[in-house]
């Protein structure tokens, strides 16, 4: 490709919307005949847009091979260009129908696990009945993934921290509080009729953490390691809280989780009598988590809302943290 080419260039050769719209389909489906059919125009005609496109741009966008074609590095950067664009149309006439609609679109919200039960929840709840039409869809992940997802565009922003490195300046971050921790087990756990519980008696059972490198898990040890005790002689790493819950149910397991996540399940009727928590290292917590978005991203009026819901709540939680502290 001439490194005079620019995309005005390619406008100015007459380059064709359909064009962007069946080379991203190309770089999806990988067949002539699927990616024509899936932007509405028979095969032939798709070929004869993709010959055009060629002698546009002046080198070849993809060869044949026996099972569909395969984008040349030209090719593909065209095709990741073009997907782009498209992606970015679509945002905006999303944002417009939003716009025209007044309390209609769709809000992605990502968060950790305890201020999705401590925040999120009543938020939600709340959304539902003053904003119905809006759609929500909730993820639960880590904050790294989180990040990833914001980044990628899959979430409008989530509950959660920044990541540390070099994408920490592509986010807006809006802090709401710590996070304590709780060291949850089995109301019949041979620990709670202990008098004078200490950290150290925990020790020896078996404890159930985040898998090696995640917060919570380098919080535990770091709050162990500060107060001169080893580590747990046991450890299950799993990032799954629903196996965490059952396997503290089943066995004399040990797990540090959110409070917010402790007492949630604790209070809850089904599991009142089955889960309780340790009266141990009270002071234990996660660092600062908030509300992150993209930084200098205007948020559509839907998630504008539901963001304003959260934010709400988030400041209780944080009002009642400093309460306390």
């Amino acid at each position: 490709m001439p490194d005079s080419l620019s995309t005005d260039d390619l406008v100015r050769r007459g380059l064709k919307f359909s064009q962007l719209r069946l080379l991203a389909s190309l770089r999806e489906f990988g067949k002539i005949a699927v990616a024509a059919q899936h932007v509405g125009m028979t095969q032939p005609a798709a070929s004869r847009l993709l010959a055009q496109l060629d002698t546009m741009v002046g080198t070849p966008l993809y060869t044949r091979h026996p099972r569909g074609i395969e984008l040349t590095e030209a090719g593909r950067i065209l095709a990741a260009q073009a997907t782009e664009m498209l992606r970015d149309l679509d945002r905006a006439h999303q944002r417009i129908a939003q716009i025209r609609g007044g309390e209609r679109g769709h809000v992605r919200i990502g968060s950790v696990t305890g201020p999705s039960l401590e925040i999120l929840l009543p938020a939600i709840r709340e959304a539902r009945h003053r904003f119905p039409d809006i759609e929500i869809t909730i993820r639960i992940e880590t904050s790294d993934r989180l990040a990833e997802a914001l980044i990628a565009d899959d979430i409008d922003f989530y509950i959660g921290r920044v990541i540390e490195g070099g994408e920490a300046q592509a986010f807006s971050f809006s802090v709401i509080a710590t996070e304590p921790v709780g060291l949850l087990v089995r109301a019949d756990h041979p620990l709670i009729w202990k008098v004078d519980l200490a950290l150290a008696d925990c020790l020896s059972f078996d404890w159930v953490m985040q898998p090696p490198g995640g917060l919570l898990r380098r919080t535990t040890e770091a709050y162990l390691r500060q107060r001169g005790l080893p580590m747990p002689e046991h450890v299950l790493g799993t990032s799954s809280t629903l196996f965490t819950l059952a396997l503290i149910n089943e066995t004399n397991a040990i797990a540090p989780v959110a409070r917010a996540v402790a007492e949630f399940f604790v209070a809850r009727a089904a599991l009142r009598d089955r889960l309780a928590t340790l009266p141990v290292a009270r002071d234990m917590s996660v660092s600062n988590f908030g509300i992150v978005s993209r930084y200098g991203d205007a948020p559509s009026p839907a998630t504008e809302r539901i963001l304003g819901l959260v934010r709400r709540h988030s400041s209780q939680v944080g009002g009642t943290r400093a309460d306390m502290s």
